[in-house]
């Protein structure tokens, strides 16, 4: 698997989870996603951009793009240094939430990607990696 570009973007507002959404969204287009692919993706991105603000109190998204023989792909890596989550597999069960939402947002997210990884280390943080590929 070849990166063949990246971007970093600080998530240390509100208004950088709009932000995220958007380059997600350039950075799928210009990788010829369908549009239902981008939808995918800027979905995901905004969920986990949100997570990453509200419950890990800001931190990182990486975007990259990757080439794998034929198919690319987007893989999207969010990274705080928050509270972490103390049980990750309660965390992703549709229903579950520590905060005003509904609990759809990771496990939703999860859903919307070909590719799934989260690790979370109470009072260390949290990274969760996903990726789609066209």
């Amino acid at each position: 698997m070849i990166v063949e570009g990246s971007e970093k973007i600080a998530i240390r507002q509100s208004g950088d989870i709009v932000r995220v959404r958007q380059i997600v969204r350039h950075w799928s287009v210009r990788l010829r996603f369908s549009i239902v692919d981008q939808t995918k993706l800027v979905t995901a991105a905004s969920e986990l951009a949100r997570n990453t603000f509200e419950h890990g109190g800001g931190g990182i998204c990486v975007l990259e793009s990757l080439m794998e023989g034929a198919r690319a792909g987007l893989r999207l890596r969010f990274e705080d240094e928050g509270p972490g989550i103390a049980n990750v597999d309660l965390a992703l069960k549709d229903g579950y939430t520590t905060g005003s939402g509904m609990g759809l947002g990771l496990g939703g997210a999860r859903r919307l990607v070909d590719e799934f990884a989260i690790t979370s280390h109470p009072g260390q943080g949290t990274q969760v990696t996903i990726t789609r590929w066209r």
